[in-house]
């Protein structure tokens, strides 16, 4: 009977950690600030969404009234990452961001530059 017990526990230690490695979805909505010296930035609204399955990032990203775009890559041993999305036209954008506890980040950078603290969905 205690084997049982303890293969019961063990089963349900196995499964919760298997729940905490699933994906993590992050999002942050904000207005643009000035890069290239526009006075148009901080009238557009961005929505970015991150999701995290183990070191995979993706992520998605939407200015109010334009096409959506998206960006994969990697977050490295510190919880950071990099990316360059490409927008219509050959132009791309800078994505960086952290993961941490508390103080997950992202920057989309090009045109205007977007961004803050991420919040879990």
């Amino acid at each position: 009977m205690r084997t049982i017990v303890m293969s019961v526990a063990a089963l349900t230690f196995m499964l919760a950690g298997a729940a905490l490695a699933q994906q993590t979805a992050y999002t942050w909505t904000g207005m643009g600030t000035n890069v290239s010296g526009s006075s148009k930035c901080p009238t557009y609204k961005m929505t970015i969404d991150v999701t995290v399955d183990g070191k995979s990032v993706k992520g998605r990203f939407q200015q109010q009234g334009r096409d959506e775009r998206h960006f994969e890559t990697t977050l490295d041993a510190n919880g950071a990452f990099k990316a360059k999305a490409t927008l219509g036209g050959g132009n791309t954008m800078d994505v960086a961001g952290s993961l941490k506890d508390g103080n997950s980040t992202i920057i989309l950078d090009g045109y205007c530059k977007f961004g803050g603290t991420l919040t879990k969905k």
